[in-house]
């Protein structure tokens, strides 16, 4: 099975790549992350005239989270349990959507980016990956792969520039810490080995040819369970998709799983 993730930036304005990389690549599963559209809104019968399913859990234009595969899509879940909620009233955001594929069960996550240190948003993103970090304990012993844009650099080396961001979210000790707990507890972070480094950024800031100069950071992540990850046989990141005109700020991971 070939796995993969991107956060797409809009799948409404990014359908053509989406459909260019799968064929490409000839991925099996794919999960997206701000998608920015409701199901209704989405152009999908592209996907699915492809051979894909699809499954999505979005609003009118913020956040998302979608699962595209060719080899099931089963016991589809939107959020995963005790997920918090954000806002005034509280409300559940589009940003978790689990599915099995292929015997796999494949989380498709978009993190709360924090905004700034000490923001509520902060705060709910430390909140958010707790709850996380609590729902996937029951997970490890089976195939499980928990991925998407976490929004957390969680070593020095996926920083461009880590003094840079020494006052910023991303790289603090309480983001970085709610990452490592996930490794702690046997979850495994499968592309690292396989492309290390700076060849590992997975997002550029549109600011300031970013992607030119390769100011980027590395906050886009697979983790496979314990099963999972004993199946892994290679992983890269696809740069060549955060080039051009009309590409998304990320770039897909890609990890290749025996049968």
């Amino acid at each position: 099975m070939r796995l993969a993730t991107w956060n797409v930036n809009s799948l409404r304005s990014r359908i053509d790549r989406v459909e260019a990389f799968l064929a490409r690549h000839d991925v099996d599963v794919l999960a997206l992350q701000e998608t920015k559209g409701r199901e209704d809104q989405l152009p999908l019968m592209g996907l699915q005239a492809l051979g894909y399913e699809v499954a999505v859990a979005g609003t009118n234009q913020w956040n998302g989270v979608a699962v595209i595969s060719r080899v099931g899509l089963d016991d589809v879940e939107v959020g995963f349990p005790e997920m918090p909620a954000f806002g005034d009233p509280p409300a559940a955001e589009a940003r978790a959507l689990g599915a099995t594929c292929g015997g796999v069960r494949v989380w498709s996550l978009y993190v709360p980016n924090g905004r700034k240190v000490d923001d509520p948003h902060y705060h709910y993103k430390l909140d958010w990956l707790a709850r996380l970090h609590d729902a996937a304990g029951s997970w490890r012993d089976t195939p499980t792969a928990l991925v998407g844009d976490w929004n957390i650099a969680p070593q020095d080396e996926d920083v461009f520039d880590i003094a840079a961001f020494a006052t910023s979210t991303h790289v603090t000790r309480p983001e970085r810490a709610a990452f490592e707990a996930f490794l702690t507890d046997g979850w495994t972070d499968l592309a690292r080995p396989y492309t290390p480094g700076p060849e590992l950024y997975t997002y550029w800031d549109y600011y300031r040819q970013r992607f030119e100069r390769n100011r980027g950071m590395r906050i886009d992540f697979l983790l496979g369970s314990p099963p999972l990850a004993a199946r892994v046989t290679g992983a890269a990141v696809d740069r060549d998709e955060r080039a051009g005109k009309g590409a998304s700020d990320h770039a897909p991971v890609i990890v290749d799983l025996q049968d």
